[in-house]
């Protein structure tokens, strides 16, 4: 629990609509802050008690949610493998329980039929974002070693 004293940050940021609208269709909530929200709620098995959306004077469409940074950011580059993969399984389980919670999985599980072709893309598609991923970060340690760029990291930017 917060401290007597301790402030409350609302944040409101304006709700667009959907990049998938084009393909998916319209959505069937009238505010894009009220389609946010209820993702977010469908997602989080407790949202935030703050979370609403509204209107604004000029038809704009918002959500309100609170305002916490209280984020943990685990140390990766520190985990050996063995925990970076208990942190990757966690980190899917944890995704595919938010994402079950927002469809009907047997639904879901017809469209994809019985065979292993959406296990193999998307393991294919895994694979090969985590190279790009890793050529990416090369190439910004390059372009920090020949001073293209400067990097700050946590531990630099305390000091």
């Amino acid at each position: 629990m917060a401290g007597e004293r301790d402030p409350l940050f609302l944040q409101v940021k304006q709700a667009r609509r959907s990049v998938l609208e084009p393909y998916a269709g319209k959505s069937h909530h009238p505010n894009h802050g009220q389609r946010i929200v209820h993702g977010c709620r469908m997602m989080q098995s407790a949202s935030d008690l703050f979370l609403g959306w509204t209107q604004g004077r000029q038809s704009r469409h918002f959500y309100v949610r609170q305002l916490k940074d209280m984020r943990i950011k685990p140390v990766v580059e520190r985990f050996t493998a063995r925990v970076m993969l208990q942190y990757a399984e966690l980190c899917g389980w944890t995704l595919a329980h938010s994402h079950a919670r927002s469809g009907d999985s047997s639904f879901i599980s017809g469209y994809l039929g019985k065979s292993d072709k959406f296990d193999v893309a998307i393991a294919d598609f895994a694979r090969l974002y985590a190279d790009q991923c890793e050529r990416d970060y090369e190439r910004v340690l390059q372009a920090a070693r020949a001073d293209k760029i400067e990097v700050l990291t946590e531990e630099s930017e305390g000091k």
